[in-house]
């Protein structure tokens, strides 16, 4: 039971982190897999890919279709849009780390 409430908390978490490095650099779903993984973010394929695709059908972010070694790889940048929900999320974060640090 706790681990699937701490789940739903941490997804939220995941998509501000894909928001920031989207809009830092155009990102693809390996890359940010390992991101997350060094962030302690146990998340796999199955679960991250599913959010890109929701972010991008939610029009936070677009995505590029690029031929790397001869396959087709994905990169995600973020959408206006997606620049002014991260400029909320992180005055939101922000206010409530304040209010719960030690």
């Amino acid at each position: 039971m706790e681990d699937k409430v701490l789940r739903k908390l941490f997804l939220g978490f995941i998509h501000i982190h894909i928001l920031h490095h989207a809009k830092e650099h155009p990102l693809y779903g390996v890359w940010m897999l390992e991101e997350l993984r060094e962030h302690g973010y146990s998340i796999g394929s199955g679960t991250l890919y599913p959010i890109l695709h929701s972010m991008e059908s939610d029009g936070l972010l677009i995505r590029e279709d690029k031929n790397v070694d001869g396959k087709i790889r994905k990169y995600y940048t973020t959408t206006e849009k997606g620049d002014l929900v991260l400029i909320e999320a992180r005055k939101k974060a922000y206010e409530l780390f304040k209010e719960i640090k030690d």
